[in-house]
C-alpha cells in the first residue's frame, strides 16, 4: 500500500505562522530560559510575562473568566511534543490564524517525551504526545498544574504503518508473530521460512533485514510496543516503553528520521506515523485471518472498542486501546496522540489561549484540516463533547 497526502493544503500550512523546530532539538530555543521566547512576543502582544504554564504574571487582569465566545485574543502559545503531529499543527495552525490572527503558537516536535517533560518543567502552555501521562509524571505535574493535575485530550487519531524498502516486494504480509521476531531481530533475513509461509507469491531476497527504530523517546515507539505486547507475547517479552529495547537496528532521531533511514536503506523495515510515510510501500497487519492495510477508517474502529483509562484525575480522557481486536477491517497498530493541559493556569491568558487554541483544534473545522494534511481519523461527535467539556473546566488566573 502507498501513501501520499502531502499536497497544497500541506504547503499553505506550513507557510503560516507555526513554528516547527526541527525534531530532535530538547530545548524548545537556544536560549538558557526556554520560555524567554513566547513572554518576549507575548509581552509585545499583552500577553503572558513569564512562564506559559506555571506561576507566570498577566500583563492583563486575572479575572479567571473564560474568554468571550469569538473574542479576539493575542499573545503567544507555545507547545512541544509528539512529532507525529507535525503535519497536523501546521494545518490547525493554520486555521486558527484565520480566527485569531494576533495569536501565535509555536510548536516543537521533539517528540512525546520531550514534550510531557517540558510541561513538568513549566516551559510550555501544552504537550503533544503519542502517550498519556504516567502514575509518575501525573503526580510531578501538579507542581506546575495544580492539585487537579494535567489531562489528556485525543485530538488525533492515526494508524502506525510499517513502512519497508525492499525491491521487487510490492506486497508484503506480517502476521503479528512475524512482525514481533522481526523486531526482536529472531527473524533476519528477508527470505526466512516464516515470510515466505505468509508471502507465498512474493519474490523474497535472501537479505539481511534492517530494523529502523526511534532513537528518541517516543509515544510512537510506546504505542507499537503495546501492540506487540498485547498480540504478540510469546514473541516479543519487552514491557511497553517509549524507549526502544532491542539494540542491533539502525536508530533514527524522530518520524522524520525513521522514515529517511527506511527510504535510503534497501532491504529496511520501520514503524511511523502514517502521516510520515509519503510514497513508501507499507506491510499489511494480520488481524483474525485476513491482513489489513492501514487507514483512517480502520485505525477509528480501533478506537471506537477501546475503554477510557482509569488515571484518578477528573477530566481525563485518556484511553486503553484495544490493541488485540479482531474485527475485520480494523487496524490495530494504532495511536491516539493526546494534547496535555493543566486544570489550572495561574495566568489567564495563558489559560485562555490554551482552551481556545484546543478548541479550534477538536472542533469540526479543526479535525477536517488535520485529516486533510495528515489523513488522520476525525474524533466522534462524543469524544468532542467529552473533549470541550474537558476544555470548560479547565480554571484561570486563580
Amino acid at each position: 500500500m502507498k501513501l501520499n497526502r502531502f499536497g497544497s493544503t500541506l504547503a499553505i500550512a506550513m507557510a503560516a505562522s507555526l513554528v516547527l523546530t526541527a525534531c530532535g532539538d530538547d530545548n524548545p530555543t537556544e536560549s538558557d530560559d526556554p520560555t524567554t521566547p513566547a513572554a518576549d512576543e507575548s509581552a509585545d502582544d499583552g500577553g503572558t510575562t513569564e512562564d506559559s504554564a506555571g506561576d507566570t504574571a498577566d500583563a492583563g487582569e486575572d479575572t479567571g473568566d473564560a474568554p468571550v465566545a469569538g473574542a479576539e485574543l493575542s499573545g503567544t502559545l507555545a507547545g512541544a511534543g509528539a512529532s507525529s503531529q507535525d503535519s497536523a499543527m501546521a494545518a490547525w495552525v493554520a486555521g486558527y490564524n484565520q480566527a485569531q490572527p494576533g495569536v501565535t503558537v509555536n510548536y516543537d516536535g521533539v517528540g512525546s517525551g520531550g514534550g510531557r517533560e517540558q510541561l513538568i518543567a513549566g516551559a510550555i502552555g501544552f504537550a503533544g504526545s503519542d502517550a498519556y501521562l504516567d502514575e509518575e509524571e501525573s503526580e510531578a505535574v501538579k507542581e506546575v498544574c495544580g492539585d487537579g493535575g494535567a489531562m489528556n485530550i485525543p485530538v488525533y487519531i492515526s494508524p502506525v504503518a510499517i513502512p519497508y524498502n525492499v525491491p521487487g516486494v510490492d506486497t508484503l504480509n506480517l502476521s503479528p508473530s512475524v512482525l514481533a521476531q522481526i523486531f526482536n531481530q529472531e527473524i533476519t533475513t528477508w527470505n526466512d521460512p516464516a515470510i515466505a509461509e505468509i508471502n507465498p507469491d512474493a519474490d523474497l531476497p535472501e537479505a539481511d533485514i534492517t530494523v529502523v527504530n526511534r532513537s528518541d523517546e517516543s509515544g510512537t515507539t510506546e504505542n507499537f510496543m503495546e501492540y506487540l505486547s498485547a498480540v504478540a507475547a510469546e514473541d516479543w517479552e519487552h514491557e511497553a516503553d517509549k524507549v526502544w529495547p532491542v539494540a542491533g537496528g539502525e536508530a533514527a532521531q524522530g518520524t522524520t528520521g525513521v522514515i529517511t533511514v527506511v527510504g535510503s536503506t534497501e532491504n529496511s523495515i520501520g514503524y511511523a506515523d502514517a502521516s510520515a510515510v509519503g510514497s513508501l510501500t507499507t506491510a499489511l497487519v494480520g488481524v483474525g485471518e485476513e491482513f489489513v492495510a492501514f487507514s483512517p477508517d480502520a485505525a477509528a474502529k480501533v478506537v471506537d472498542a477501546s475503554e477510557p483509562a482509569d488515571t484518578g484525575v477528573e477530566g481525563d480522557l485518556a484511553l486503553d486501546l484495544a490493541r488485540d481486536t479482531t474485527e475485520s477491517g480494523a487496524y490495530p497498530i494504532v495511536l491516539v496522540s493526546y494534547h496535555i493541559v493543566c486544570s489550572n493556569y495561574s495566568d489567564a491568558a495563558q489559560g485562555d489561549l490554551v482552551k481556545d487554541f484546543i478548541g479550534y483544534v477538536i472542533s469540526e473545522e479543526g479535525q477536517a484540516a488535520s485529516a486533510e494534511a495528515a489523513g488522520s481519523a476525525p474524533i466522534s461527535p462524543d469524544l468532542r463533547a467529552a473533549a470541550q467539556e474537558s476544555l470548560d473546566s479547565i480554571t484561570a488566573g486563580k
